[in-house]
């Protein structure tokens, strides 16, 4: 039996979609890496009061690559994995800028947040406070409502 040679994308194609045309060319081993490459995955509870965010960072300086900031109640973890070896090799392994955002369940003071980076994965802890909620009611007049009568003057 002849096995015949596998199609190449064109050049064209290759050069604006370089990931997806290496995955489509290749025995499928998963998700295409241009879906999943730059993210991380996350994992949100509440844990004793906190409002607990663990990431999978793994092989990361937690002082040097990993950046966590806190705005209203927005919180962003972004980290860089840079290549540490210029020889050509074999490597499944992604580099580049990577970033993820969490809406917090209330707005919260950034002095309040912690975070620590152990085994591979980062955990943010934010004090989980009662909020109420802002605003004041505001009362609603039916406007369908007859008036009240003034009473007849008889004269």
């Amino acid at each position: 039996m002849v096995k015949l040679p596998r199609p190449q994308a064109p050049e064209r194609f290759r050069a604006v979609f370089p990931d997806l045309a290496d995955w489509l060319e290749a025995p499928w081993t998963g998700p295409p890496p241009f879906l999943t490459g730059q993210v991380f995955r996350l994992e949100e509870t509440i844990r004793d009061d906190h409002y607990v965010v663990r990431a999978e960072l793994p092989g990361l300086d937690p002082e040097n690559d990993i950046e966590v900031t806190v705005d209203g109640r927005i919180l962003t973890i972004r980290a860089e994995r840079r290549q540490q070896d210029d020889e050509p090799c074999h490597s499944e392994f992604r580099y580049g800028s990577l970033a993820r955002q969490v809406r917090l369940p209330a707005k919260v003071d950034a002095a309040d947040v912690t975070a620590k980076y152990g085994k591979g994965v980062l955990e943010i802890s934010v004090p989980a406070r009662e909020v109420n909620p802002e605003g004041t009611r505001i009362p609603i007049v039916n406007a369908d409502a007859t008036p009240e009568q003034p009473p007849d003057q008889a004269g």
